[in-house]
C-alpha cells in the first residue's frame, strides 16, 4: 500500500509546499532544523491542519482540494512530544481506552502484544501520574497503537526526555517497528534517532522536502545532513549471536561476519551496527598479522573529495548492505582506487545501535 500526498499551506512567514509517494512500510523519519515544517506536515496527514492538496492511503482518499476527512475519522494514531495522559486512570486504563471502543472486528493489535513490546508489564497497576517521562511516553504510544490504526505518527515522541531516558525507551521503539506491522512517521532532528529506527529518510528545510533517500542512501553521501559532529558513517544490519569465552560476539549478515569486542548489556538478536568511516581503512587484499579483525570484501561505487585532502571511497558489501570508508586523497591515489575496484575494508571499530 503506497501513501501519496501533497499538501500546500501559506501561514505568517511560513509556506509548506511538499509532495511525496512513499510504501507504507517500516519507519519513515522527518528530519530536519527546527521550523523545517516536519511537524506541520504531520499534521496535514492527520487532518489537524487546513491545507490544499490530497492525501490517499491506498485506496482510501483523506483530502482531495479542501475536502478533508476529519481526524476521528483517519485510522492513524498521533503520539505528541509530551504524553497527554489521563492523570485520574492506571496504565492499564489508558492503554484501553481507545482499544475498548473500538469494533472487535478492527481490534488488529492485541493488548498483550503491545504491553510486551513496550515492556509495560510492570507498570499495569500504576497510576499515570507516577509514572517518569520514558514511562509515560511508553503507555501513550502504547494507547495510540491499541486503535488498531493503518499509520502511527509520532511527533519528537523523546524530544522532552533526559538522554538516559531518551536511551532506555530506543530499545522499546526498535522492537515496535520491527514487530507491529504497523508504518511508523517518526519527526526528529536527532541523527541517532535516524540512524537507529529508519528505514527512509524524508529530509526537510523551509517548508520543503529537499530530498527522499533510503536510510544507506542517505549515509552514503558525504554532504548528508546527518553528519554533523562525528563525519560520514555506515549502518549494517544483522544478527548478533552468542558471546564467546573469549568476549568475542559475532554479527552475522548474509553470510558475512564482524566481531564486536565490547560486552554487551543486555540481549540482543537482530541490531544495526554504526561504522564511522574515518574508523575504516582500505587494502588491496586481506592482511594478515593485523590487530584489525574485521576485514570484509568491498566493492567501490564512488571516490568523493571532502576536506582537507581527504575522501569518501563509497561501496557495496557482498549482501548488498553500503560501507563508508574515509582516507587520504594521497592514500587513494596510491592504491590507485576506481570505482568497480573491489578491496578489502579494514573496520576498526564499530558501534552497536542499543
Amino acid at each position: 500500500m503506497m501513501l501519496d500526498a501533497a499538501f500546500r499551506l501559506s501561514r505568517d512567514n511560513f509556506d509548506l509546499d511538499v509532495a511525496f509517494n512513499l510504501p507504507l512500510s517500516g519507519v519513515t523519519a522527518l528530519f530536519g532544523p527546527s521550523g523545517s515544517g516536519k511537524t506541520t506536515l504531520l499534521r496535514a496527514l492527520a487532518g489537524l491542519e487546513v491545507v490544499d492538496g490530497h492525501c490517499r492511503l491506498g485506496d482510501r482518499i483523506w483530502l482531495q482540494g479542501r475536502r478533508s476527512v476529519p481526524t476521528y475519522k483517519r485510522s492513524l494514531g498521533y503520539v505528541f512530544q509530551e504524553a497527554s495522559l489521563f492523570p485520574h486512570l492506571s496504565v492499564e486504563a489508558n492503554l484501553l481506552y481507545g482499544w475498548q471502543r473500538l469494533p472487535q472486528a478492527r481490534r488488529h493489535i492485541g493488548r498483550d502484544d503491545v504491553v510486551e513490546w513496550l515492556g509495560l508489564s510492570d507498570l499495569l497497576e500504576r497510576q499515570a501520574t507516577q509514572l517518569s517521562g520514558g514511562q509515560r511516553q511508553r503507555v501513550a504510544i502504547g494507547r495510540a497503537l491499541l486503535t488498531s490504526p493503518d499509520i502511527l505518527l509520532l511527533d519528537e515522541p523523546l524530544s522532552a526526555l533526559d538522554r538516559q531516558a531518551k536511551q532506555q525507551i530506543l530499545p522499546y521503539l526498535e522492537q515496535l517497528a520491527a514487530e507491529s506491522g504497523v508504518p511508523l512517521f517518526y519527526v526528529t532532528h536527532a541523527a541517532e534517532e535516524v540512524e537507529r529506527l529508519a528505514d527512509r529518510v524524508i529530509f526537510m528545510s523551509a517548508g520543503r522536502i529537499e530530498r527522499i533517500e533510503g536510510l544507506q542512501q542517505a549515509l552514503s553521501r558525504p554532504d548528508s545532513p546527518l553528519f554533523v559532529e562525528e563525519g560520514a558513517a555506515s549502518i549494517i544490519e544483522g544478527d548478533v549471536g552468542e558471546t564467546l569465552a573469549d568476549g568475542r560476539t559475532p554479527f552475522d549478515f548474509n553470510g558475512l561476519r564482524l566481531w564486536l569486542v565490547r560486552p554487551l548489556h543486555r540481549s540482543l538478536t537482530r541490531a544495526r551496527l554504526r561504522i564511522l568511516a574515518s574508523d575504516v581503512s582500505l587494502a588491496l587484499g586481506p592482511v594478515a598479522d593485523i590487530s584489525i579483525v574485521n576485514q570484509l570484501p568491498l566493492r567501490i561505487e564512488h571516490i568523493r573529495e571532502t576536506v582537507d585532502g581527504r575522501v569518501l571511497v563509497g561501496g557495496v558489501l557482498a549482501d548488498g548492505q553500503h560501507l563508508a570508508a574515509e582516507i587520504s586523497a594521497y592514500s587513494a591515489t596510491q592504491l590507485e582506487l576506481s570505482r568497480g575496484q573491489q578491496v578489502y575494508a579494514l573496520v576498526k571499530a564499530v558501534a552497536l545501535l542499543g
